[in-house]
């Protein structure tokens, strides 16, 4: 037996926000704890090359356009000089804050971080490959995976070039490309594209549906694509990518679809963001009793247990939505049932936002579901060009809605269009997980003039009228 042979009670195999979360709270409860993760601190995707650093970006895009937007009210703060080596910094401090702030948190739990790779040689042993390649074994009575996803690449296009990003390398900013086609127009392609046209590149989005963010309501993304039409060069949907050249002068891609007038097309960049897929191969899965499905995401109940016993999973790799919030309450969850605690992860409403401008936001029930599953429900729509509080901010490009039962009015999904919709949406989140009623936010007092009144003056159009819209009434 190798002497650095290891044991623990509780293993994590990944330190982003489900593996450090489930850390902290196994540690609050008292468990011994290892996490197994390549980097210096805990923070996973999320924190080195995810959420935080392109919300960092998009916060300096927004202030450009707000510093542009604001001609229209008699403030020209004239043309920005962008530092694009001290906007790099201060994202790059951003992240360091942050995750050495985790790093902190998880000595001060006393958990033990190995930087390394773990595959399973059991489904009681991890063998462990540290960053200084050293190899040893590390039992443990449970663990849990919390490896993540990758971002996907096109399927038959091949190409290594450095001018070809992908939702990490676009974060690097090494230099503002004049031109630049985001492949994709999700979510990760339309944060990425307003950053690089706030910075001033000359961005082109292509997607191959017929509109952009396909898993939103299309009231909603319709707020943002009046928007972007505006400061992106082009928008090409139902169109396809099928090959990428690089040449001397940047990268000639060879587009496929009805609306497209140069079928081949040259860019300085080309950002790759069409999606992601689970970490779960090269991590020792044949060795185990844990099953995959056709995409790769590792199967799991309602405790997020695998096939085995001993073993969870949480996360990206478990399945969608690929969110970070959803990762934290899975690993909550995984530990309080290795706790032995009655829980299980069953969320009315997960939310999903998108931080654009305008911000996109939605949870529960989508009206596109609704109508694919028949419900008889009453959609309840208040646009932001009647609220206050939206033209003191000279945005009236919102809307605000609500999915209400239309027998027993109970809020069964809410979206949001418009600045900070990230941080309204909350709201609903709660609504539809205490099973609240249309007329419950009605008669909640929301503080006056704020954007968080659309979602009380939306739910009063259950009744028929709000306070500050009138629609007539069909006869």
């Amino acid at each position: 037996m190798n002497t650095k042979d290891k044991s623990t009670q509780l293993v994590i195999i990944g330190g982003g926000p489900g593996g450090y979360v489930a850390a902290f709270h196994a540690a609050d409860l008292g468990m011994k704890v290892v996490i197994v993760d390549p980097e210096l601190n805990p923070g996973g995707v999320c924190l080195y090359r995810g959420c935080i650093p392109s919300k960092a970006l998009l916060h300096a895009a927004e202030i450009i356009r707000e510093a542009e937007h604001a001609k229209n009210f008699g403030i020209d703060f004239g043309k920005p000089k962008i530092d694009l080596s001290k906007l790099r910094g201060w994202k790059d401090d951003v992240v360091s804050k942050l995750t050495g702030g985790v790093g902190q948190l998880a000595k001060l739990r006393k958990i033990e971080h190995i930087r390394g790779l773990a595959t399973f040689e059991n489904a009681n042993t991890l063998k462990i490959k540290t960053n200084d390649d050293e190899s040893y074994k590390l039992s443990f009575e449970n663990v849990i995976i919390a490896t993540g996803s990758s971002p996907s690449n096109i399927p038959g296009i091949s190409i290594d070039s450095k001018n070809v990003l992908d939702s990490t390398t676009a974060l690097d900013l090494d230099e503002l490309p004049g031109s630049l086609l985001v492949i994709g127009g999700g979510y990760i392609g339309l944060e990425m594209g307003t950053v690089y046209a706030a910075l001033g590149s000359k961005v082109t989005v292509v997607e191959m549906t017929d509109g952009i963010l396909p898993g939103a309501d299309r009231d909603l993304a319709a707020e943002l694509l009046k928007r972007i039409e505006k400061i992106f060069d082009k928008i090409l949907l139902k169109t396809k990518v099928v090959g990428l050249v690089e040449e001397n002068s940047g990268i000639k891609v060879s587009f496929e679809g009805d609306n497209v007038e140069k079928k081949e097309q040259l860019f300085d960049k080309v950002l790759i963001s069409i999606g992601r897929n689970p970490n779960s191969k090269n991590i020792g899965l044949e060795n185990i009793n844990v099953e995959t499905d056709k995409l790769g995401f590792i199967k799991v109940d309602l405790q997020r247990r695998t096939g085995e016993s001993s073993v969870f999973a949480i996360g990206d790799v478990a399945g969608e939505p690929m969110l970070a919030h959803k990762a934290s309450h899975e690993g909550k969850v995984a530990v309080e049932a290795i706790a032995g605690k009655k829980t299980a992860f069953e969320p009315k409403a997960i939310p999903a936002v998108v931080f654009t401008d305008p911000e996109i936001a939605w949870c529960g029930l989508t009206e596109t579901e609704a109508e694919e599953q028949r419900r008889d429900v009453k959609i309840l729509k208040f646009p932001w060009r009647a609220s206050g509080r939206a033209a003191t901010l000279d945005r009236s490009d919102g809307l605000t809605k609500h999915i209400v039962d239309a027998k027993t009015g109970r809020i069964l999904g809410v979206g949001i269009a418009g600045p900070r919709a990230g941080e309204l949406i909350t709201e609903g989140v709660l609504a539809i997980e205490m099973a609240a009623l249309a007329s419950d936010l009605e008669l909640t007092i929301h503080p006056h003039p704020t954007l968080s009144e659309t979602v009380m003056e939306a739910a009063e159009m259950f009744e028929g009228q709000s306070t500050h819209y009138y629609k007539p009434m069909r006869k």
